[in-house]
């Protein structure tokens, strides 16, 4: 992703993650358990946070997303593009945590329109893929709400932050069905207003 990357919508924006200048709102936002129980490693300060959004930085094909409010530029989570391979025209959407004020609000949906037209309609994706634990079934049904495709349940996928190995939702959007979606995330959306 260049520099300097935005992706602005009426709810919410997307920029890249500044580890630095970003880490202690991020963190503030996010400082929540309820948040962190599904997500891996959950920092204790945000100098602990600061350091694993360095790590993910550095790792190929992961792209960290800022989310803030549009109108007022709260910090309201992140999300990012995994496992990217341009060769096979595929990414994930994932590691996503918002502060539970934003659950089941319209900025999820908002941030994933987003993402899901950037990935299809500028880098050219073939398919997207999101994944949750199995046991998050409030992230499973958000992300069916998005419209995707459940693909079924990949046994023993990772290890949990507690060192139990998970079950894994899998989910996608491909290419030919993004035209539908897009349209039921905008339906969605202007509904909300």
């Amino acid at each position: 992703m260049p520099e300097g990357t935005e992706l602005v919508g009426p709810v919410v924006t997307l920029r890249r993650v500044d580890a630095a200048a970003d880490a202690a709102a991020l963190f503030a936002a996010l400082d929540d358990d309820r948040v962190w129980e599904h997500l891996a490693g959950r920092p204790a300060d945000p100098a602990g946070l600061e350091a694993t959004l360095r790590d993910r930085a550095d790792r190929l094909g992961w792209h960290q997303w800022l989310v803030t409010g549009t109108r007022d530029g709260e910090v309201l989570g992140t999300s990012s593009y995994l496992e990217v391979s341009a060769p096979d025209a595929r990414l994930e959407v994932g590691a996503t945590g918002y502060c539970p004020g934003v659950w089941a609000s319209d900025v999820n949906p908002a941030a994933k329109l987003l993402l899901l037209g950037h990935a299809f309609e500028v880098l050219g994706a073939g398919r997207v893929q999101l994944k949750t634990d199995v046991r998050n079934t409030r992230s499973q049904q958000a992300i069916a709400r998005l419209g995707a495709t459940s693909e079924g349940v990949l046994s023993r996928y990772q290890r949990r932050a507690d060192g139990t190995v998970r079950d894994t939702a899998m989910f996608s959007v491909t290419a030919e069905q993004w035209p539908g979606v897009r349209d039921g995330l905008h339906a969605r959306l202007g509904a909300a207003r």
